[in-house]
């Protein structure tokens, strides 16, 4: 087998059991046992079984490769290859019942994401992508995979999870990119890359996104024929800033990073 079919194959097999160990804990109550992480995040039972199992299943397919976990922190920092793994992304919606979660899987190689997952164990849809590949997509409500073609921001769909995710400082850039846009919306966590990349969405501009929030989407963006980067256009790293923007269509990048010029 060929590494990338190898590691597309593990990268699967971790969200089928992370989807195995949350579907039981969606809409459970207080059996989620929510306790309030020091950055004032949530965190639940659920994301730490989750992610628990996602590392025994990646460690037993691929024991040379690091893993870095938002709950459980790193492993084999010195490996070439590692997996970034969130198991909960949008722990707030898992924990008021709503399926706009996803549990995120990406293999960053010497830093750079080659592969990336983003997986809805509720509504059962999965993006894959593959650096170099075509997204592939299924789930039981249909839809082709590929962005949508939008050349001005006058037509585009604009989202954010939440405006608590931009400071003082961001926020008026955000709603300088807000203005020209037919619609702007809230709320989606990386649910809302995924219906970007079936041409439902066409801007996303956030901040506050740590490795493990951005490094599955990248795959899966470019593999639709969308972009993303930071405000600034430029691709993303591990310890660059925290600014994600990502565009269905590629010729809306000048004009969403013009807007998004700090002033």
């Amino acid at each position: 087998m060929m590494e990338p079919d190898a590691w597309i194959a593990g990268a699967e097999a971790a969200a089928d059991v992370a989807g195995a160990v949350l579907r039981p804990f969606f809409r459970a109550g207080s059996s989620l046992g929510v306790v309030q992480k020091e950055d004032r995040s949530p965190v639940t039972i659920a994301d730490r079984s989750a992610e628990q199992a996602m590392r025994a299943v990646l460690s037993a397919r691929f024991p040379d490769h690091g893993i870095l976990g938002e709950e459980f922190g790193l492993e084999r920092p010195d490996a070439r290859y590692c997996w970034v793994l969130d198991p909960i992304d949008g722990t707030r919606a898992f924990i008021t019942g709503r399926p706009v979660f996803g549990t995120l899987i990406a293999l960053l190689a010497d830093g750079v994401p080659v592969v990336g997952v983003i997986d809805q164990p509720v509504t059962g849809e999965r993006w894959v992508g593959v650096a170099g590949a075509v997204t592939r997509f299924r789930g039981p409500f249909g839809g082709q995979v590929g962005c949508r073609g939008c050349t001005t921001l006058a037509d585009a769909e604009l989202s954010c999870t939440s405006p608590e995710m931009l400071n003082p400082a961001e926020l008026p850039r955000w709603k300088r990119l807000d203005a020209p846009v037919r619609r702007g919306s809230w709320g989606g966590d990386c649910y809302a890359y995924g219906l970007l990349a079936l041409g439902q969405i066409d801007v996303i501009a956030e901040s506050q996104m740590k490795v493990w929030d951005w490094a599955a989407l990248v795959p899966v963006i470019e593999g639709a024929g969308g972009r993303i980067g930071d405000w600034n256009g430029e691709p993303l790293r591990q310890n660059g800033c925290e600014q994600v923007l990502a565009v269905g269509d590629p010729v809306l990048l000048p004009d969403a990073v013009a807007a998004l010029e700090s002033t």
